[in-house]
């Protein structure tokens, strides 16, 4: 019997411990062997069984414990203890988590896909993995995005009817002023085409205002936040949705896609009449246009795309973002009939040499003989958008995913499947990046790597500690979790919710039937502040909260790496 000879082979030292507790009390043999991992324990008894049959007294002892105790404890994963007060002191202790963030986003700026600051930044993650012995660390290419952008000069004031610096950001992939220029401002109200002919001709050296009126929202409550009990509460007890025909996540990035196609004049209504607009701003030869929404107020700007940037699409008009408290004083000034003029100077380049987008990868591999052509995968997405220096998003993925790697490598382990970290491109624009990625690793001629690949771990929720982990609808994955995450329950992580959350990297896994999963983060200010807005800075950051993330990231990745079994995939034990 295959299973008896494993538990004869079990190490002298525990067969020294059963002979050991025939010397000593019933008591005090059962006080030791309770505090045993229930694996080991097992074992010994079987051991004692087969090879130590006259010891009456401590089996009939052992036995009666045995099976007094609920089987579910014998069943529980098993979790390394050792390790995990490992990993604890050095990501908790001796963390880097915040010099890694300082160089991803002072250092390096903003990192919009195939700009300067995302080179920059990529080959700092790939030189700083390579040097803590992170094995195979390169720069890939995923398949083609696009044009590069990056803003070199801005420079935007009321001159009339008196000086004013305004606070603005111009949007990506838009053209810039080929010098400082001189303009006025010009109120446009066109609810539709037909009455945009009522401005044909009058937009040479104009800068175009929308008569849309923007409340200003006084807030009354802060802008960060924790989940309460009760909150986490709610989200552990979320039932399995209901079976779709449709993928049980929503696909945030085809909806970005449909946005932009809108944008681009592929849609009706508001976004049909904005796109002819700006064709005919650049025909007639306006300035540049600006925009707000009621989210940019209180010095806080939230500056996003600006179009289109295939290789073959022309720049973008010119569009700047502003403060809805300046927008809303250009308005009144307009519709008083009070002439506004500005200076403008913008200065943006295009990088259209190489179209192709890269994301960074790099691996510790497996030992395991049979296990380590496996994998298990950590990542985040390294680019961003330019308003700030993308701290919470995602700088903070990415530092706390490359703090995970240097955490594992710095504490010796040797996994037994290969643990390999994603930092990805093109996920503002949809997920792109980890998208190419997938597609080219696992599907088409490369479907069999899909049968060795484990599971995908995803931050991208901003600064937030971790609180616990979406499963996805991936149930069985439930109780696995649950044991991984006991060890931090101090560092306030407990929480497992059957529930789907969609928006990032995850997805792209997922989407393929791959266990691709999100961690739940405290909000903090992630939606109120920072998320794609100027404000996202380093000093935003909360550097307990990253290095909680990373210490919890580097224990997922190190115990999905052990198990015996892959982690189930959705509807399969």
């Amino acid at each position: 019997m295959e299973w008896l000879r494993e538990w004869v082979a079990f190490s002298t030292a525990s067969q020294s411990l059963i002979f050991y507790l025939i010397k000593i009390e019933n008591a005090l043999a059962i006080h030791i062997i309770t505090r045993l991992k229930w694996d080991v324990f097992i074992k010994l008894v079987l051991l004692y069984h087969y090879k130590i049959c006259r010891m009456k007294k401590i089996l009939f002892s052992v036995l009666i414990l045995v099976f007094s105790i609920p089987m579910i404890s014998i069943s529980q994963e098993v979790v390394d203890a050792s390790v995990m007060q490992k990993i604890r002191e050095e990501g908790l202790i001796r963390s880097k988590v915040m010099d890694i963030a300082f160089n991803l986003t002072d250092k390096n700026g903003s990192r919009l896909t195939n700009s300067a600051g995302f080179s920059r930044a990529a080959n700092y993650a790939k030189e700083t993995l390579t040097n803590w012995g992170v094995a195979k660390a390169a720069i890939e290419p995923w398949g083609e995005f696009g044009k590069g952008w990056e803003l070199e000069k801005m420079y935007f004031a009321v001159t009339a009817p008196y000086y004013k610096p305004l606070m603005a950001w111009p949007k990506t992939w838009t053209a810039g002023t080929k010098g400082l220029k001189k303009g006025t401002l010009l109120l446009v109200d066109a609810k539709d085409s037909a009455a945009l002919e009522a401005y044909r001709g009058q937009l040479k050296g104009k800068i175009i205002i929308l008569d849309q009126q923007n409340v200003y929202k006084h807030s009354f409550t802060a802008d960060a936040k924790r989940y309460t009990d009760e909150e986490l509460a709610t989200m552990a007890a979320a039932k399995p949705a209901a079976p779709r025909s449709a993928p049980a996540t929503t696909d945030t990035a085809a909806q970005r896609r449909m946005r932009d196609a809108m944008r681009a004049g592929g849609g009706g209504g508001a976004a049909r009449v904005m796109a002819l607009l700006k064709a005919m701003a650049i025909k007639e030869g306006a300035l540049a246009m600006i925009s707000t929404s009621t989210r940019n107020h209180d010095g806080t700007i939230f500056a996003q795309g600006g179009g289109a940037y295939k290789g073959t699409d022309p720049a973008n008009f010119l569009d700047m973002a502003v403060g809805v408290e300046d927008y809303n004083t250009l308005l009144r000034l307009a519709k008083s009939g009070t002439p506004v003029n500005f200076d403008l100077d913008v200065k943006s380049s295009f990088q259209d040499k190489d179209l192709q987008g890269y994301n960074v990868i790099a691996e510790i591999e497996g030992t395991d003989p049979l296990l380590k052509d496996e994998v298990v995968m950590i990542g985040a997405h390294l680019d961003s958008w330019q308003a700030g220096t993308g701290a919470t998003d995602n700088a903070a993925g990415s530092a706390v995913m490359m703090e995970a790697m240097r955490i594992l490598k710095a504490i010796g382990i040797n996994p037994k499947r290969t643990i390999r970290i994603g930092l990805w491109s093109g996920e503002e624009q949809g997920l792109l990046g980890s998208r190419g990625y997938v597609k080219k690793t696992f599907t088409g001629d490369q479907a069999a790597a899909a049968e060795k690949f484990s599971g995908y771990f995803n931050i991208d929720n901003g600064t937030g500690k971790i609180r616990g982990i979406y499963l996805q609808g991936n149930e069985a994955c439930g109780p696995i979790f649950s044991s991984w995450l006991a060890p931090f329950k101090d560092l306030g992580a407990n929480t497992v919710t059957v529930s789907t959350t969609g928006g990032t990297d995850h997805q792209s896994f997922d989407g393929i039937g791959l266990p691709g999963f999100q961690f739940i983060q405290d909000p903090i200010e992630y939606n109120t502040r920072t998320h794609h807005s100027n404000m996202d800075v380093y000093d935003h950051l909360i550097e307990d909260d990253l290095k909680q993330i990373a210490t919890i990231v580097a224990a997922f990745a190190y115990n999905t790496a052990q198990r015996d079994a892959k982690l189930p995939r959705k509807g399969k034990n």
